[in-house]
């Protein structure tokens, strides 16, 4: 009776530990939850961007969308920015509206991020006399609609490939030998909401998002001691003409907000949060999404995609 009592013991107590490390853990995930991706929307202090980082910021895929949107915010901030994008063209109008502006200086560097290697050399001969002081790897390539992978056609898959991780990774080991010398600097890694869970019929752009979040995450170890932060921005989506293919998604509303205020809201985070969505609603949808386990927020991600699908194919032209 004795033994059965003890064992009995021994299992109620391993039952409340059991318990309590679960509350516990529930507890930690809301404080972080909290922390990271609401709590730097409503702090009143701002950032002094040049006095913090440095006067002059790049900014990659930044003629359009969310690109375009950060880098007209760093100026109204102060910031010099030097615009890089495939169009020459758009670099010229963007720069142009920039400086009639904001009192800053831009730069254009005209390069395709898809053609890999050889553009590499070409901006680091642009930038050798820039000093560098923020980063924002923001170029980025989605489908085209979404797709079974048995349906994406070979060179936007490998664009992809470049774009979303060759260009995040290259830019970022270009820049950072200077951010060394200085001591200070900031890389902002722009990924989405996808990394949360395999997503079905997006499924290699959703994989480099999941890059571009590990890679942020441990770069930031690597180079912490250099006084480099790194910051892994993470939206849902915002009306861009990278989510053309659902009109769903080009309805500017709370959770779905226009590029420059969903830019206004992100650079409020920089040097207050390392890993956020950017947003506050985004930020809680981040929240309310990471409930679910794996499979589940799969199989809604699957059935959201097919939907979008739907709407694509609803505005192609009947043969």
């Amino acid at each position: 009776m004795t033994d059965i009592s003890m064992i009995v013991g021994i299992l109620a107590a391993v039952g409340c530990v059991l318990i309590l490390w679960l509350l516990a853990d529930s507890l930690w995930t809301l404080y972080q939850g909290v922390k990271i991706h609401l709590l730097p929307y409503f702090q009143p202090t701002f950032v002094d961007l040049t006095e913090k980082f440095g006067s002059w910021a790049v900014v990659t895929g930044s003629t359009d969308g969310i690109g375009k949107a950060y880098a007209l915010e760093l100026a109204r901030r102060g910031v010099n920015v030097v615009l890089i994008s495939r169009t020459q063209k758009k670099l010229d109008e963007v720069a142009a509206e920039i400086e009639s502006k904001f009192p800053v200086k831009t730069k254009t560097i005209a390069a395709d991020f898809s053609k890999g290697r050889p553009v590499f050399d070409i901006i680091e001969q642009e930038l050798k006399d820039i000093p560098v002081g923020i980063l924002v790897n923001n170029v980025g390539r989605q489908y085209t609609y979404p797709m079974y992978l048995g349906e994406v056609p070979e060179h936007e898959l490998w664009d992809i490939l470049n774009i979303n991780i060759g260009a995040t990774t290259m830019m970022t080991r270009l820049i950072l030998p200077q951010m060394q010398k200085q001591k200070r600097g900031a890389i902002v890694n722009v990924s989405s909401g996808s990394e949360l869970q395999p997503l079905p019929l997006m499924t290699v752009y959703a994989a480099s998002k999941v890059f571009v979040k590990s890679f942020s995450d441990a770069l930031r170890y690597e180079y912490q001691r250099d006084g480099i932060i790194i910051q892994h921005l993470s939206p849902l989506f915002v009306n861009t003409k990278m989510n053309a293919f659902s009109h769903r998604l080009q309805q500017t509303s709370l959770f779905v907000p226009d590029a420059t205020t969903y830019a206004r809201n992100a650079i409020n985070t920089l040097g207050k949060a390392n890993t956020t969505t950017g947003y506050w609603a985004h930020g809680l949808q981040y929240f309310l999404t990471m409930i679910p386990p794996v499979w589940i927020r799969t199989y809604i991600g699957g059935l959201m995609n097919e939907i979008f699908r739907r709407d694509y194919f609803k505005t192609m032209p009947k043969e």
